[in-house]
């Protein structure tokens, strides 16, 4: 089979999103014959990041995985080595109800492993029509909600969960945090994040999209380039992270349109030679202020939009996830593994304490000025959703979870 029909994805225009029928995978050993991730791109209008899944090897035999991503025929093929090697994929957990980008391929992927139990997240809802899962492809017969004790799954005896659900008035926000006890292995879906400093590897397998957004202006030329593909990488974690960050314009229309027709590169993959972004010169500080941390932190749209709502629930999850015993923890986007304690993951939810004016609970690196600038697109967005009822005001109460000091004492 060619690479191109092994990396095919049919489903695509289900969420038209990059690289749309086109999605590789790569495959990566966290811990030795025990955990792996597998990767794939992910993004829109080439601000792609990478979209992890990963997989567990079984004490007793087989595999669970968590957070499926696309299974194309390449995924497909490195899960049966795995499955040859070590059993058959006995769980699928679906960790989240909100993300879509993580929904769309959990059906799909449990239809080709027909012997797995599907353990989801409670609070599911589809947008606009709240649709059963069964009517989202789920199969019933094997589709279960995973309950408020962890102590009550078929795999609590290598697994231990914690669960957030936060009411976002049109749907919920719920998470699944998952630990892998033996390995002390945190597993987290949108929670946290921490930005590597360079392009990931699945990034570096067609840097297109890093090469579009390292120019300056339409008329430059798409040179493949070590810069270039850190250039790019840095602007795209930008406009993951804030949608629209402060420090980039956008081009008049009538200039626009005057470089598409003189850019160099007019295909259809370079949008017709169309490139509106104008970058000011102090955006890199914008990337420094997050890049720089070396501990996981909490993304802008989740600090603004969505753990307000419900700060206790938030700290509380916080709280009790800090007090397991992990040392890494594996994020379904940018960097993993991520090397963190209990208590570095703990203060990644530090904006939402009584306590948080203090100057080192700053919100993500100390530097609030930058993080407010870059953050205003999404306070915008979060004023839109309100005044259409799409979303509640946050609770602006900062709280103080339970048993909050004995947990790091």
């Amino acid at each position: 089979m060619s690479k191109k029909r092994e990396q095919k994805w049919g489903w695509w225009f289900l969420l038209p999103l990059y690289p749309y029928q086109q999605r590789a995978t790569v495959r990566q050993e966290v811990v030795e014959d025990t955990i792996w991730t597998f990767e794939q791109p992910h993004g829109l209008l080439y601000a792609v990041v990478p979209i992890r899944m990963t997989v567990v090897k079984l004490k007793q035999g087989g595999l669970l995985v968590y957070c499926p991503i696309a299974p194309t025929p390449e995924c497909v093929k490195l899960m049966r080595e795995l499955e040859a090697r070590y059993g058959e994929v006995k769980y699928i957990i679906h960790s989240t109800s909100s993300g879509l980008e993580h929904k769309i391929f959990v059906a799909p992927f449990a239809r080709r492993f027909p012997q797995a139990q599907i353990w989801c997240a409670p609070s599911q809802w589809s947008f606009p029509l709240n649709l059963p899962l069964s009517w989202l492809g789920f199969p019933p017969q094997r589709t279960y909600i995973l309950p408020e004790d962890w102590r009550e799954t078929p795999f609590s005896d290598e697994f231990k969960y914690a669960m957030v659900n936060i009411d976002l008035s049109k749907g919920s926000f719920a998470e699944v945090a998952l630990l892998h006890k033996s390995t002390e292995t945190l597993l987290v879906t949108d929670a946290v994040i921490k930005i590597p400093p360079s392009p990931p590897a699945i990034l570096e397998l067609n840097p297109f999209p890093l090469l579009f957004h390292a120019r300056e202006t339409a008329l430059d030329k798409l040179e493949d380039t070590p810069e270039n593909r850190l250039k790019g990488w840095q602007r795209i974690c930008l406009f993951a992270l804030y949608f629209r960050p402060s420090m980039v314009d956008t081009a008049p229309l009538k200039q626009l349109l005057k470089e598409a027709f003189n850019a160099p590169n007019r295909s259809r993959e370079n949008y017709f030679g169309a490139y509106p972004f104008r970058w000011q010169s102090g955006w890199k500080q914008s990337f420094d202020a997050i890049a720089s941390l070396e501990k996981p932190f909490v993304a802008p749209i989740l600090e603004t939009l969505i753990l307000p709502q419900n700060p206790s629930a938030a700290i509380n999850w916080a709280n009790n996830i800090a007090s397991w015993q992990f040392k890494q923890i594996i994020p379904a986007h940018f960097s993993a593994p991520i090397q963190a304690t209990p208590l570095e993951f703990r203060q990644a939810f530090s904006f939402l304490d009584i306590e948080s004016n203090r100057p080192e609970k700053l919100y993500p690196s100390g530097n609030q000025q930058i993080f407010s600038r870059d953050s205003t697109f999404i306070k915008q967005l979060e004023a839109t959703l309100i005044k259409l009822n799409i979303a509640k005001p946050p609770k602006l109460k900062r709280v103080q979870g339970e048993d909050n000091s004995s947990l790091f004492s």
